[in-house]
């Protein structure tokens, strides 16, 4: 049982905010190829394939972090680090999950589709290069805004066999999201980050990272208000931005003291501004004649 949970807590299904910013992405992506409810078995493979994915990116991180994170106090016990798992048992789960994964796209599961094989492929390697990242990028967050938001075009390839002009706007703006509340939760261990010399956008930006924040929310949601105009959604979606304008404001409330445990706590949030852009579109679409 406890190696059970060891392996739960390596692809942090004890901790799911990982998923969903995976998955808000790309269900914003899918039911604009769809322009609505695209099909159930579509809908089935890329959420399976969201939760697998992430798993295995969190498997191949603590390997890639093992000797860092015995020096932040957030990340000393996890499994690998711990010495429950060994790091050669990391990486052969991260490769599991991932060949399953790429199992959904292949047939019986979906007609061959070369684009979206090619994608996965794309986006398999995102996944296993982002740890590395932080050794050498500035903002190694918008790196995992492409990572997390590459389930935007594969989903377009998958349902209409291209991809439209309108998705790599979609990725952009997750990629300045994923910026916004990564940097948040780099403001919880910026000291420890410092002193063993990980590279992070809270780092980067400096006494500017609650400006730098804001701008990345408003960049979001001055693109998702760009593709509603291209596609011309409706009410319910401004209505959908309006509310997840809302909330980036609220996490201001919680980031401008700095405080670890209110940055974190904003972090965990952006569930609901992912949401909210979700739930425009949904509701734009489902509200049509």
């Amino acid at each position: 049982m406890h190696r059970i949970s060891a392996y739960a807590r390596l692809v942090r299904l004890n901790r799911p905010i990982g998923i969903l910013l995976l998955l808000w992405p790309t269900l914003w992506g899918l039911w604009f190829a769809a322009a609505g409810v695209p099909p159930f078995r579509l809908l089935l493979i890329f959420v399976t394939g969201t939760i697998l994915m992430r798993s295995a990116g969190c498997a191949i991180n603590d390997f890639a972090d093992r000797d860092f994170d015995r020096h932040v106090a957030r990340t000393r016990e996890r499994p690998v680090t711990s010495g429950e798992i060994k790091p050669q048992e990391a990486v052969i789960v991260a490769a599991v999950l991932s060949l399953l994964a790429l199992l959904l796209i292949l047939p019986p599961s979906l007609p061959l589709n070369p684009r979206l094989l090619a994608l996965a492929v794309v986006a398999a390697l995102l996944a296993a290069s982002y740890p590395f990242t932080k050794r050498f990028f500035a903002i190694p967050q918008a790196y995992l805004g492409i990572a997390f938001g590459f389930g935007i075009p594969m989903a377009y390839a998958a349902h209409l066999g291209q991809i439209a002009p309108v998705a790599w706007w979609l990725l952009l703006a997750n990629v300045f999201w994923a910026v916004a509340y990564d940097t948040e939760y780099a403001m919880v261990d910026r000291d420890d980050d410092v002193k063993i010399g990980i590279k992070t956008a809270a780092i980067t930006f400096g006494r500017s990272d609650v400006v730098m924040v804001m701008l990345c929310y408003l960049m979001t949601l001055l693109l998702l208000c760009a593709v509603g105009m291209a596609l011309h959604m409706g009410f319910f979606y401004n209505l959908g931005l309006a509310v997840a304008a809302m909330i980036a404001l609220y996490h201001y409330t919680l980031i401008r003291t700095r405080e670890p445990a209110r940055c974190f706590k904003a972090f965990l949030h952006n569930n609901w501004f992912g949401a909210a852009v979700f739930a425009g579109i949904a509701l734009d679409y489902g509200m049509r004649p």
